[in-house]
């Protein structure tokens, strides 16, 4: 007669549970450490790494794909990128304990030691310089160096506590990857990257202040002169505007060593972009509840359609368009 009892578990076909992995087994806690060092590099920023480099390299070599070079450059890229955002996560490390939207991150809540992120961030720096120096040419590896230091000695160091102009200045390092790229296809520097240069320079600005009026409490509480905390809502979407047009305009001076497709794109979402920021500037003007977060979202979605824009043109090699109307 058989009774309720339930199978042990030990027999022929049976289960073990398995194990769960959580923050108190030795797994788990290495798995939480791993994180913190990735998410120190800040991987959501080094997505415009991808996007400026890429295309850059492609304009270069105008009608050729070098897989390898450019996936070493990205590399090497991706390396100088992650040291500057950790050593910056370094120096910032204070401030970001106090605002809402940097409270995570992992020497705000000491889930890694300083110390140990300084190092972190070093290394990765002296390995970008010298992977890109080997698998490129010094230029490329220096071009990295400079971009380092300057954003993590001046931008983080001095401007960003000190002057509502930080981001414009201080925004010049995010605007590298195309100088980087260029350098390690040619080995030198031409007008071409220096007019892409100007594209992401006058774009980081609209992009970063819509974000800073989202969160202007945040960076008031934390010391931090961004523009939106110092000036009024008009004051700022004016600037947005103005450095919106600067951008448009800047996209299109590539132009002539470029092709049909991206001047059709370039005037397209840039037509685009720019009726975003002049509906915000109204919204403002007219006391309308506005969402500045709108235009942080899409303005990666304008410089990824322009970039991409550039690169399917180079790629196709088409006649430019000064040899067209030339």
């Amino acid at each position: 007669m058989r009774t309720g009892h339930q199978p042990s578990g030990h027999g022929l076909g049976s289960s073990s549970p398995t194990p769960r992995v959580t923050s108190e087994t030795p797994l788990g806690r290495a798995t939480a450490k791993v994180l913190a060092y990735v998410a120190l590099t800040k991987p959501r920023v080094i997505e415009l790494l991808l996007v400026a480099t890429i295309p850059a390299m492609l304009l270069a070599s105008r009608g050729t794909v070098d897989i390898v070079l450019i996936l070493s450059t990205l590399f090497g890229g991706w390396m100088g990128a992650a040291s500057a955002n950790s050593l910056n996560c370094v120096v910032d490390a204070d401030i970001d304990k106090v605002m809402k939207r940097t409270a995570r991150r992992p020497l705000a809540r000491e889930a890694v030691p300083t110390s140990h992120a300084f190092v972190f961030g070093m290394t990765l720096g002296v390995g970008s310089f010298a992977w890109l120096w080997w698998r490129a040419n010094l230029l490329a590896g220096a071009l990295v160096l400079l971009t380092i230091a300057f954003y993590v000695l001046v931008y983080t160091m001095v401007l960003k506590r000190r002057t509502w102009q930080n981001v414009v200045w201080g925004g010049a390092a995010g605007c590298m990857p195309v100088m980087v790229g260029w350098a390690a296809v040619t080995g030198s520097l031409s007008w071409q990257p220096i007019v892409l240069f100007l594209v992401i320079f006058f774009w980081t600005p609209p992009h970063t202040w819509a974000l800073a009026m989202r969160y202007k409490e945040d960076y008031e509480a934390a010391g931090v002169p961004m523009l939106p905390v110092i000036a009024t809502e008009e004051q700022v979407t004016k600037q947005i505007v103005m450095y919106s047009w600067a951008m448009v305009i800047t996209s299109l001076l590539l132009v002539p060593a470029a092709g049909l497709v991206y001047l059709v794109v370039a005037l397209l979402s840039g037509a685009w972009f720019l009726i975003l920021a002049h509906q915000l500037y109204r919204g403002v003007r007219g006391g309308a509840t506005v969402k500045p977060l709108r235009l942080f979202l899409q303005s990666n979605n304008y410089l990824s359609v322009l970039f991409v824009g550039l690169a399917v043109d180079s790629v196709l090699g088409l006649q430019t368009v000064t040899d067209l109307f030339g």
